[in-house]
């Protein structure tokens, strides 16, 4: 993937990283990390709430696009006990 963009904040909400895909596609990228999985681990802390305020900046972001909307989706990438797990399309939204 293409790096986009960083720490792409509004109010209400913020992205980590915003990245293009070889197809085009824009996706958006929601980092964590937990040294331990207390509590279920990083990938589970991204939690409705937490996705309602990644969606509100992806909004944001999408709003200041020129041209036609592109395909998007929203990515989980979490550092669970020294392992990588990045988990494609984590949520949706309506509209992308």
């Amino acid at each position: 993937m293409r790096f986009v963009a960083r720490n792409v904040v509004c109010r209400g909400g913020e992205i980590d990283l915003v990245m293009r895909a070889p197809d085009g596609t824009l996706v958006f990228v929601e980092v964590r990390a937990r040294a331990h999985g207390n509590y279920g681990g990083a990938a589970a802390s991204v939690v409705w709430r937490k996705q309602q305020r990644i969606l509100r900046a992806a909004q944001h972001f999408l709003a200041s696009h020129d041209g036609a909307l592109p395909a998007c989706r929203f990515d989980v990438i979490a550092f669970e006990r020294g392992r990588l797990v990045w988990l494609r399309d984590a949520f949706r939204a309506d509209g992308c």
